[in-house]
Parts: structure tokens; C-alpha cells; sequence
């Protein structure tokens, strides 16, 4: 059999929300590649995935620095990249898991860019965050011919308001470290009533706030945080 390289969306965090194909492309793995957000820490992606793994896959933890410094996040992609094209030139099964989809701020498309027309690639979507947040916050994304912007909160202000202000729906990523610059703008533009904002969606711990301008500038978020924002939609109803 010839080698291949799966990337797999484990999801928003429950494992059940795996797809079916990644789950099955999981049990046939020869080598899965997981991220670690730190040296020798735990990958959540490979938390996700444990059940349906066979034991036959040999499991690569590999650590992706979150640094500003672009030479030394490139010398890993490249790396990694390099590691994964041998195990598949090798005839090796591999798979590189991460978590909501694949091609939304995902490493995996740092390792696309050096994978691609090198080996047999197939990307196996996920269900990404703010999908699992509107269905569990039960608020819509977009109907009809309303938009939809996806933003990440590390973009400058001027970019986010321009977004907010266009569009009828707005998912406002990477909220970790930044709520108190997001709410104040939220409040300058009047959207606060039809914001809300879900941590660790469909995990234990998930947490839903409706009421964002109630809340304190400093409050202490997790991580895993995102907002969405509709126009259309207030977040109390």
C-alpha cells in the first residue's frame, strides 16, 4: 500500500464529534502526529481521539511553539514536515490530528504548504467551534442572504469593526487575553445585546455568557473561548 497523510479535525472537544471517517481513518493509522502546546505537555486533539485509537499506530507528540518569532516556528514546520513525508514515503498510514477543522487556524495548514504535491494528502473536515457554539447556544450563524465573517481577535481593531459593522454575523476568535479590548468595542457599537460569548464548548466545562457587558473587563476566561455576534439574533432570547 502506498503512503498517505490523513489530516484529521478531531472537532470542538467531545470526542463524540468526531466524524465518522475520521474515526475510521483513525483506527487505521500506522503513525498519528499529535500538537502539544508545550514541551511535553498534552495534546487536547490526542485527548479526543484516544478511543478510537487501535494500538497499532505509533504516536509522534510534537510540540508547535505559540512564539512571535517566525524563524523558529518555521524550523519546526519544516521539521515535521520533512518526518511525516518520510513515514508516508516509507508506506506508512500517517495522520496529524488537530482540533475543530483542519483548514480553519490550524497548524495543519503550515504542513500542507510543505506537504503538498510531495506526497498522497487527504484532509478529513471537523466541526469547527463556533458551529458546535451556535448549536449548543442554539443562535443561528446566517439565514437567507445575511453574511457571515469569520475574524480572529489578534487582527487590529479597525479590521474588527469593519467586520462588525458589514457583516450580519460576526465569530470573533481568539478571545483568550484580549475580552476587555473586545467588550469595549462590542459597546462602542452597540452590539453587546446580541453577543455571547461560549468557553470549552461540549466539554465538561463548558461555560455560556449571554450577558457580556455585565461582565468585569478582567474576567478570567479559558483558553477556548470564542464570541459570536448576530445582528439578527439577541443572545437572550
Amino acid at each position: 500500500m502506498s503512503g498517505k497523510i490523513y489530516a484529521i479535525g478531531t472537532g470542538p472537544g467531545a470526542a463524540d464529534l468526531i466524524t465518522v471517517r475520521g474515526a475510521r481513518t483513525l483506527a487505521a493509522l500506522d503513525v498519528l502526529y499529535a500538537p502539544a502546546g508545550r514541551k511535553g505537555g498534552d495534546s487536547l486533539a490526542l485527548t479526543i481521539v484516544r478511543e478510537y485509537l487501535t494500538g497499532r499506530a505509533v504516536i509522534k507528540s510534537r510540540h508547535f511553539p505559540m512564539s512571535q518569532h517566525a524563524e523558529e516556528k518555521n524550523d519546526v514546520w519544516d521539521t515535521v514536515a520533512e518526518e511525516m513525508a518520510a513515514d508516508a514515503g516509507n508506506g506508512l498510514q500517517v495522520g496529524f490530528i488537530t482540533l475543530g477543522d483542519a483548514m480553519l487556524y490550524s497548524t495543519w495548514v503550515f504542513l500542507l504548504a510543505r506537504l503538498q504535491r510531495r506526497v498522497a494528502i487527504e484532509i478529513i473536515p471537523g466541526v469547527t467551534s463556533f458551529a458546535c457554539i451556535a448549536a449548543r447556544a442554539l443562535m443561528p450563524l446566517a439565514m437567507e442572504s445575511q453574511s457571515l465573517a469569520v475574524m480572529a481577535c489578534t487582527d487590529d481593531e479597525s479590521a474588527l469593526e469593519t467586520a462588525l459593522i458589514a457583516h450580519d454575523c460576526v465569530v470573533l476568535m481568539k478571545v483568550y487575553g484580549r475580552f476587555a479590548r473586545i467588550q469595549a468595542l462590542l459597546r462602542r457599537l452597540n452590539l453587546l445585546d446580541h453577543a455571547l460569548l461560549m468557553a470549552d464548548a461540549s466539554l465538561p466545562r463548558e461555560q455560556c455568557f449571554r450577558a457580556l457587558g455585565e461582565l468585569a473587563a478582567d474576567q478570567a476566561l479559558p483558553y477556548f473561548s470564542t464570541i459570536i455576534v448576530n445582528k439578527m439574533w439577541p443572545a437572550d432570547r
